[in-house]
């Protein structure tokens, strides 16, 4: 089984990153991957996001998001989290706006890993008190930390 935290990355982890859209913030998401993985394009990553907010947002409620998409060249799983200054009007299902984003990019043929990684993201986050302890992160590397001690049990 795949987990979260070896698809993530303390660079890939950011707190008080700036917000603005949610445009914005998807754009900021693709930059920040595509910095980090060389071998992918910031333009495919926003556009493949894109792509998939407009089939429904991925805003589930409580100032969560897990933007999430399958990506042409992309070849194992990767993850990204942001924690933004400011929330942001993501079309969520209860109308709050989000400052916790999940990001999970998956290769075009990953049905059953990217349905497992969705299902451990938002199994995650249904605790209140898990929101809490990620939203007070004071930088990346301990929200990473917090991240891998959470699916520790922790």
């Amino acid at each position: 089984m795949i987990r979260l935290e070896n698809i993530l990355t303390p660079g890939r982890s950011l707190v008080n990153a700036p917000g603005g859209s949610k445009k914005r913030v998807l754009e900021q998401i693709a930059n920040l991957i595509a910095r980090d993985l060389s071998d992918l394009d910031a333009q495919d990553i926003f556009e493949s996001l894109i792509a998939r907010e407009k089939l429904g947002s991925t805003g589930f409620g409580n100032g969560i998001a897990i933007p999430h998409c399958r990506l042409e060249g992309c070849s194992a799983p990767i993850s990204a989290v942001l924690h933004l200054e400011a929330a942001v009007d993501f079309d969520a299902i209860d109308g709050a706006p989000v400052d916790l984003l999940f990001v999970l990019l998956v290769p075009q043929a990953a049905t059953d890993a990217h349905l497992e990684l969705l299902r451990q993201i938002a199994g995650m986050l249904e605790s209140q008190q898990v929101r809490e302890r990620l939203r007070q992160a004071a930088n990346g590397e301990e929200l990473y930390r917090l991240i891998v001690e959470i699916q520790n049990g922790q």
